[in-house]
């Protein structure tokens, strides 16, 4: 969310970043990802940013863990960020703990006009002024002011062990309090495997775990507060029924293992005399003939196979989607566009919001637009996780009745990015 402090109210950015891949090749994907993002920073003048980052310190986070703490310097030092005064930055890094590490990252700056705010202590149950800039890593699982999980082993059997989990934390702005949680759900595992059902297996561990957040948030031992969900969800697209609209005049061949007799590969031909290829999947290769139609449009002809939010309905919501898929971009610096051959492109990184939240953006009469929901970085490489901007605004109105009031949040902005799952929101 984004936008800036008037008479009435406070600017807020929400950002939602996969950083995975910025710690394996620092020097190209990092530059690039903080020139956007401080670009984007000095765009909307906030006074609040939320900056939720997963996959802390890369895939191979045992040999890239020790560049995160140059990438978060650079951060706090960029000019962007010179008159945020004060700042919290939470880091899972303690990838030894395999039972806690969930590689999840949240940065908090706030700007030095901002003189009311206050961040929650779970362990007093009070809020405290916000004083300062802090960093902590070394003992985030006893954190006061924040909450963490992992989920339970059981969630997703297929993979030895997994990162997956969530961090909320608390805030009052002016006299307005909500929570902000950083989320990372499971992935696809096998295309092969999402493909054989409707909905696959996959939606449903992603259905359970994000249940198992939700219920968490709202349970009895805090007071219930309007909440923003922000992270990579990993939702995917039906892939059963967005395969056979893509090949529905296409005839499928069936490729098996001589050793196991298990699918290794499908192939969807044409069925006039050419036998033209359209698609070819494999456990991680989804190679379709036209990305075009991922890209045209922004991908709206596809949002009707983006389902996994619909079960959620009635305890989540989200601004409209005008961006193309998030994931999964080139990893190629000199293809910023073109989006890789092994997962069918999909909307993963996104911001929901409680219904209590979403009414804190109730458009009010009279008001010109000012909120916007969006990819950021259309054109350049920034990991498989695409920027994301939206170009949508409206200026919003936070009602009187609500915990008081906070009044104009302008700018909702979702940014999709860097590498492997960089996303941003605001």
């Amino acid at each position: 969310m984004a936008g800036k402090l008037t008479a009435r109210g406070a600017g807020i950015l929400l950002v939602t970043a996969n950083v995975g891949s910025l710690f394996e090749d620092p020097e190209n994907l990092q530059k690039t990802w903080l020139r956007e993002f401080c670009q984007t920073v000095q765009t909307h003048r906030p006074l609040f940013v939320a900056l939720h980052c997963q996959e802390v310190g890369g895939k191979n986070y045992e040999a890239s863990m020790t560049h995160v703490d140059s990438f978060i310097k650079e951060l706090l030092s960029s000019d962007a960020l010179k008159d945020f005064s004060r700042a919290r930055v939470y880091l899972d890094k303690n990838y030894k703990s395999q039972e806690q590490f969930t590689a999840l990252g949240c940065c908090y700056f706030i700007h030095e006009s901002l003189k009311n705010i206050q961040q929650f202590d779970f362990k007093a149950k009070k809020f405290r002024k916000v004083v300062g800039k802090e960093v902590c890593s070394d003992a985030l699982p006893s954190a006061a002011m924040l909450e963490k999980e992992k989920f339970p082993q059981d969630y997703f059997p297929e993979c030895k062990w997994s990162r997956k989990g969530f961090i909320r934390t608390r805030w009052a702005l002016a006299d307005c309090a909500f929570d902000l949680v950083n989320i990372h759900l499971f992935h696809d595992a096998s295309n092969l495997v999402a493909w054989e059902k409707s909905p696959s297996v996959y939606s449903g561990t992603r259905q359970k775990a994000l249940g198992f957040v939700l219920d968490r948030i709202t349970d009895q031992r805090f007071e219930r507060l309007p909440h923003f969900i922000f992270g990579d969800f990993n939702f995917r697209l039906d892939s059963k029924q967005v395969i056979e609209s893509l090949c529905s005049t296409a005839r499928m061949q069936t490729v098996r293992s001589t050793d196991t007799n298990e699918v290794d590969k499908l192939i969807f031909r044409e069925s006039d005399n050419d036998r033209k290829v359209v698609l070819q999947l494999e456990k991680k290769l989804f190679s379709y003939i036209n990305q075009d139609v991922f890209r045209e449009n922004n991908g709206t002809l596809l949002l009707e196979f983006d389902r996994e939010l619909s079960v959620f309905k009635e305890r989540l919501h989200e601004l409209d989607i005008s961006f193309p898929p998030s994931y999964p971009y080139s990893e190629d610096s000199s293809q910023g566009k073109q989006y890789m051959n092994t997962r069918c492109p999909s909307w993963c990184d996104r911001i929901l919001m409680s219904a209590s939240a979403k009414d804190l953006l109730v458009k009010p009469e009279n008001e010109e637009k000012s909120i916007t929901y969006d990819n950021i970085g259309p054109s350049v490489c920034m990991g498989d996780h695409k920027n994301s901007v939206y170009p949508n605004s409206v200026k919003k109105r936070f009602p009187n009745g609500f915990i008081k009031k906070l009044k104009d949040i302008e700018n909702i902005y979702l940014r999709v990015s860097i590498l492997h799952n960089c996303s941003y929101s605001k």
